[in-house]
């Protein structure tokens, strides 16, 4: 309950610090917060009011009502979220038993009560009391006499409300909704050297709402909140796969907020529904990388994997929060083309922590394990002899750095080169490997059973 109760608090302070008449929060977890400032006209008494124009998947128990330096006094008594949208479907189900009309394709006209609506058809009683059936496929025009009650044309709130005066005043009316998301897309160009890394950042930002927010003041939140997840929440799936390229205008301002990086547009931006929206994030920066060679046999048996390694520092060229995303890796040709490298997934990275990014697999690397010989030295000590062979067919000398997953408790007892225990179930070391040549790496490990 007190975890619920911060993150209410956070998304509160967010979205209260408000510049203009709409502000729109986005988190990267399928999650707006929506500020905005409306005149709505309160009759003294007890009275209803329609609160129209908000999204289709707001979270109505989240709506927060203030007035804004008015002096009057106005009390939400009751609310009611209605949905039921107008559409054929409703208006015939709305319209049992009650008369309609219908003219055909061949302008022959129906007129009678309406007893169902089903499988394609339409079925009606007329004045005469014959049962008549007319396809839905012939039919050119239906005449239905009102709106029937409970059916609106957009999503509403309706707020029954007391108030001690007459008069329009200035309210401003936060909330949450579902249907919006945003995620960092990042595109890094290798130069020729592959020492240095030119980076753009670009926000992606997914309104699927069922609401349009227009010349509103953006926010995007960063970080991982804590939120009490029910089974009918809506699911956000990603349907755009663009690529951003860089030299954009600088975007957003960022700045820590609470325990998270709150990224605010210094303009205002449009969010159509059902819309995919890029801004640039930060200005394209100039990183100094290094390229490794890793073999990883317990993930793949005969690849070697090619990764791009840097800091998040200043003095890389870099040193700034890096929210979740993708990162496409790519390198110039010959040409100026650009040629996808690979892709991988960061998570939220400080300033100042490493950045490890799959790019691929090497073509011309190729390695592989062997188990040389297995002794029971005890009953409960063993020994294994591992040979780690590297195949370099590249015209330059490469390194290879082996990942080697092991279990239990073990200890390397003999090795023909350095080596670290990077933890307890990982041994790493590197093997270098000539052009056009090829490496074996040796090594025993005792392995203690308690």
């Amino acid at each position: 309950m007190q975890k619920r109760a911060l993150v209410v608090l956070i998304l509160a302070l967010v979205s209260s610090a408000v510049a203009a008449d709409l502000a729109v929060t986005v988190y990267n977890s399928n999650l707006g917060v929506i500020s905005e400032t409306r005149q709505l006209d309160f009759k003294k008494g007890v009275n209803t009011l329609a609160f129209r124009d908000v999204p289709a998947l707001i979270d109505a128990a989240s709506v927060r009502f203030d007035l804004l330096n008015s002096g009057r006094n106005v009390s939400i008594l009751e609310q009611n979220y209605a949905y039921d949208l107008v559409n054929p479907d409703q208006m015939y189900r709305k319209y049992i038993d009650q008369e309609i009309e219908l003219i055909d394709k061949d302008g022959k006209l129906y007129s009678g009560t309406l007893l169902a609506y089903s499988q394609g058809a339409v079925t009606l009683q007329d004045k005469a009391g014959k049962v008549l059936i007319v396809l839905l496929a012939n039919i050119s025009q239906v005449t239905f006499p009102a709106l029937p009650d409970g059916l609106i044309t957009r999503p509403t709130l309706f707020w029954r409300y007391q108030s001690d005066a007459d008069g329009k005043l200035d309210s401003r009316v936060s909330y949450q909704t579902g249907g919006m998301n945003w995620t960092a897309e990042y595109v890094g160009v290798l130069d020729k050297t592959e020492t240095k890394l030119d980076l753009s950042g670009w926000a992606s930002i997914d309104n699927e709402s069922g609401k349009r927010y227009e010349n509103a003041t953006l926010r995007l939140v960063a970080g991982d909140i804590s939120r009490v997840q029910r089974p009918t929440e809506f699911e956000y799936a990603p349907k755009a796969d663009m690529l951003m390229r860089a030299g954009a205008a600088p975007g957003f301002q960022e700045k820590a907020f609470f325990e998270y990086h709150l990224y605010t547009l210094p303009r205002t931006a449009t969010l159509a529904d059902k819309e995919m929206k890029q801004i640039s994030l930060f200005e394209p920066s100039r990183a100094t990388v290094q390229k490794e060679f890793v073999f990883a046999p317990e993930e793949n048996s005969s690849k070697v994997k090619v990764a791009i390694k840097f800091k998040n520092s200043q003095q890389a060229g870099l040193g700034m929060p890096l929210p979740e995303g993708r990162v496409r890796m790519f390198k110039a040709d010959d040409d100026g083309s650009l040629i996808l490298l690979g892709e991988d997934q960061i998570d939220h990275t400080p300033k100042d922590e490493e950045l490890d990014i799959k790019v691929g697999y090497a073509f011309d690397i190729s390695a592989e394990e062997r188990l040389a010989n297995q002794r029971q030295i005890s009953s409960r000590v063993e020994e294994r002899d591992y040979e780690v062979e590297i195949r370099n067919h590249k015209s330059e000398p490469v390194t290879v750095k082996v990942d080697k997953k092991l279990w239990g408790f073990w200890e390397v007892v003999k090795a023909g080169f350095e080596y670290r225990k990077k933890d307890a179930y990982t041994l790493q070391f590197n093997v270098p490997v000539a052009a056009n040549d090829t490496a074996i790496a040796r090594y025993t490990v005792r392995f203690t059973s308690q």
